[in-house]
């Protein structure tokens, strides 16, 4: 039997970074916390990433890379099912990196790189958010003036990117533990598809309050 190489340092000391960043939220978090919790010495983890913003900055381009990824599917999105899979597997994406949402204010008042580099991400959003609402345009299940489509998609940005903090706001002790993920992510599909309410075709207004129904989950 042949066994499994052991994982490499740098790769566990960014799964545990990002862990315990998600629990506890990166400010309450030190490279000793970090080092301990790994049970290697703080020169060891020293050695893969000198300073704790490499860390964030480490697991923040994964978390750019994915985003990228799964941002360029927004222009395939034809109807009400298609955008909730694809607003839900989003908030996926964030609930797997929740600590930069959490704090994300307190993060780019610290680091300059993610300060210039969460810029970007909300321009790619806000560019994937107009692909989307040009889907459905054309396949016609909105209808959508021009100069709506610019506050549509940024107030779907804005929604997308400070739910968690509503959701961390609204119920801290309970609201970023894992139990409570399904229904977050839920919650914040619809409130952004909800933005579109005004705007769908008929039968997709319809389906939509259907979807929402079948998953809606009363609030605490």
């Amino acid at each position: 039997m042949v066994k499994k190489a052991p994982r490499r340092t740098a790769e566990r000391i960014l799964e545990t970074t990002l862990d315990l960043f998600n629990r506890f939220g990166e400010p309450n978090v030190s490279t000793t916390l970090i080092s301990a919790e790994l049970r290697i010495s703080p020169g060891n983890l020293y050695y893969h990433y000198p300073a704790k913003d490499e860390l964030i900055n480490a697991l923040f381009d994964r978390y750019d890379a994915s985003l990228g990824e799964l941002l360029g599917a927004s222009s395939s999105v034809r109807n009400v099912e298609d955008a909730w899979f694809f607003m839900h597997t989003l908030f996926e994406l964030i609930w797997q990196y929740r600590f930069l949402y959490r704090d994300l204010n307190d993060l780019l008042s610290k680091n300059r790189r993610l300060e210039t580099h969460f810029q970007a991400v909300l321009k790619h959003k806000t560019r994937a958010m107009r692909q989307l609402l040009d889907g459905l345009q054309h396949a016609g299940a909105i209808e959508i003036e021009a100069r709506e489509l610019e506050p549509t998609a940024t107030s779907m940005v804005v929604v997308l990117t400070y739910w968690l903090s509503f959701e961390y706001v609204r119920d801290p002790r309970r609201a970023l533990e894992p139990e409570s993920a399904q229904t977050a992510l839920l919650r914040g599909a619809h409130h952004v598809l909800n933005l579109l309410m005004p705007y769908l075709e008929g039968s997709q207004r319809q389906h939509l309050l259907t979807l929402a129904s079948a998953y809606q989950t009363p609030n605490p």
